[in-house]
């Protein structure tokens, strides 16, 4: 991660919790998940850890709400657009995979949900892909809020463990 953003985030400290917010967001949301880097999320938390601008239960708190609000937006923008751009001329060439994809999205439907928060590569795209496949809403929006819990206490966990051994 680039100290830069470091040493701002330490120098603007105000900005901590709704940058927390938005990474987790953008680490979860179709398309620009793909381009954002789960690092600079682990980076944001470790200095709003290391320099106790939030609780641990604030923290896990901020990055479920973040990751909630980016899987949410992935699931429905798959549910109201995903047909069609599925049917468009750039993704044809990917047709064979993304029905390998969505089979296994049909195969292992919750399972898809839970297990695919825990895959940085696939993060952004399973609520995609389980939009389309029109999953019922009430579920998947459980099921996507106690994975969405669960990653974020992992992701304190590792946090604070490297602050608790001063590895910060």
């Amino acid at each position: 991660m680039d100290t830069s953003l470091i040493l701002w985030l330490e120098e603007n400290t105000a900005l901590a919790i709704p940058l927390l917010i938005f990474f987790a967001f953008a680490e979860a949301c179709f398309g620009i998940g793909l381009f954002t880097s789960g690092v600079i999320l682990l980076g944001v938390a470790t200095v709003i850890a290391a320099n106790e601008l939030a609780t641990p239960i604030e923290i896990v708190i901020f990055a479920w709400l973040g990751a909630c609000c980016g899987d949410n937006v992935g699931f429905y923008f798959g549910r109201a657009v995903g047909p069609t751009l599925l049917g468009s001329k750039f993704f044809s060439k990917y047709k064979a995979t993304i029905q390998r994809a969505e089979q296994l999205t049909n195969r292992f439907g919750w399972g898809a949900i839970f297990f695919g928060r825990f895959i940085p590569a696939l993060r952004s795209l399973v609520p995609f892909l389980v939009g389309i496949n029109r999953f019922p809403k009430f579920r998947y929006f459980f099921l996507d809020a106690l994975a969405c819990g669960l990653w974020a206490i992992a992701l304190g966990g590792i946090v604070f463990g490297l602050n608790q051994f001063d590895i910060l």
